[in-house]
């Protein structure tokens, strides 16, 4: 329970001040329209610190299906705890998209980008390019694995206070460094759900959910996680949980 709650709330915090944060920056009339990437990045390594801190004692704070695979790929997560963890990431996602429709409910019928109004829940690429997609989402997330795992090294001594915050860092320097092409989900649950959300909920003028698109967020993240995970447990041996 402590695993599934965890997840819960600490996806639900990524995803609302994620998310909240690239709709404040999109949508129309908000008081950070066109304020620009580096505040999406920005508000994205916040979000990431936050579900970290909040979730850590509790689960771990995987609050990414991406982590969840990667460290059951090297052996650091049993079989039976993935179907808890995804459980909680997947409606922690989904709850926190409900929450930024709902906290810019005035912004999203004078919003005219259709992809604006998507990108405030999944992700968009920048040029439509199906193996390049999946192959920049593959080394952020492979980046995102080595990275927080080498932060939660014990050798390093940050796991503590300091490494959720570490973590935040990490994602706003994936976010500046390889976001550029797709966005960076590095995330399926983040990704995902969002986008059932975009799909589901009464948005004016909202146009489609770009499911063509969908599956490079999810099995991108999957493939860099696994590498990722495997990398680092194979030059520095066993893996300090995330």
């Amino acid at each position: 329970m402590n695993i599934f709650i965890g997840e819960l709330i600490g996806t639900m915090m990524l995803v609302l001040l994620g998310d909240g944060v690239v709709a404040n920056v999109l949508l129309a009339k908000t008081k950070g329209n066109n304020s620009g990437w580096i505040v999406i990045t920005a508000g994205w390594g916040f979000a990431v610190a936050i579900g970290v801190y909040v979730a850590g004692w509790a689960s771990g704070a995987h609050i990414n299906p991406a982590v969840t695979v990667g460290l059951l790929a090297a052996g650091d997560v049993t079989a039976g705890q993935v179907p808890v963890y995804l459980a909680g990431q997947f409606l922690g996602a989904f709850l926190g998209a409900l929450l930024v429709y709902l906290a810019y409910l005035p912004h999203w019928e004078p919003t005219t980008d259709v992809t604006g109004k998507l990108s405030a829940f999944c992700t968009v690429p920048a040029i439509r390019h199906t193996a390049g997609n999946l192959i920049c989402e593959i080394i952020g997330t492979a980046a995102l694995l080595i990275g927080a795992l080498g932060i939660n090294n014990t050798n390093n001594g940050l796991a503590g206070g300091v490494g959720p915050y570490a973590l935040g860092i990490l994602v706003f320097g994936i976010g500046l460094s390889l976001g550029g092409p797709t966005g960076y989900a590095i995330n399926p649950a983040r990704d995902l759900a969002p986008r059932i959300a975009h799909a589901l909920l009464p948005i004016p003028g909202k146009g489609g959910s770009d499911w063509s698109y969908a599956w490079i967020p999810v099995v991108g993240p999957i493939i860099g996680g696994v590498i990722g995970a495997l990398v680092y447990s194979t030059l520095f041996g066993s893996l300090t949980p995330v």
